[in-house]
């Protein structure tokens, strides 16, 4: 099992991988402005716990297979980046006639969303290296199973990563609502998501 001074290192460096700028931050920002504060917290949790699935993967050693097959990450790479290419058209198809704060705050709507955040972490191909890379550096073999180890470490993971989607997701909506009282915003809002996710989703795709 994990040390007291383990974790705690590998906490804050998480914490601090976390909170800088990237792609998933900036997913989860552009939907708490353009839907609102529960739906940015349901995406971001959604996002964080796509990581459970990475932490999976490098636990039983397939995300070895997959860095080492080139053929597998191209095709999960091309499948990550369509994805959000998706999301970002359905957004831009809005006419933004939904406000922050009315249907959008259905249950199924933020179920929605929570899963969609889910889907577009897991299939990350550079979350999957990221993770294969990352968890190891803090696996300290002569304490226990490497498998149970890397579990450990990526739950510490997906647990801060949830709590800073969430409040990124809860400040970034609270941004949202306050565009959102000037008239037409929230199709100008949904466009700039839409924009968002099919940048992210373009550059995933020819990224070599």
């Amino acid at each position: 099992m994990l040390t007291l001074s383990q974790a705690l290192a590998f906490l804050l460096a998480a914490v601090l991988i976390t909170a800088s700028p990237g792609p998933d931050n900036l997913m989860v920002l552009s939907v708490g402005i353009s839907k609102g504060r529960r739906q940015g917290i349901a995406f971001g949790l959604g996002c964080a716990l796509g990581c459970l699935s990475h932490t999976l993967l490098a636990a039983i050693g397939v995300s070895a297979i997959v860095a080492a097959s080139p053929l597998a990450f191209t095709l999960l790479k091309w499948a990550g980046g369509l994805y959000l290419v998706w999301l970002g058209a359905q957004a831009l198809r809005s006419r933004g006639s939904t406000r922050i704060g009315h249907a959008q705050s259905a249950d199924s709507s933020l179920r929605a969303l929570f899963f969609k955040g889910v889907v577009a972490n897991a299939i990350n191909p550079k979350v999957v290296l990221f993770f294969l890379s990352f968890l190891p550096q803090f696996v300290v073999p002569a304490q226990g199973p490497v498998g149970t180890q890397l579990a450990a470490l990526g739950v510490i993971f997906t647990a801060q990563a949830a709590l800073l989607f969430g409040l990124l997701g809860f400040f970034a909506g609270g941004i949202g609502q306050w565009l959102n009282r000037r008239p037409r915003s929230a199709l100008w809002l949904d466009r700039l998501a839409g924009m968002i996710f099919i940048g992210l989703g373009t550059r995933l795709i020819v990224a070599r």
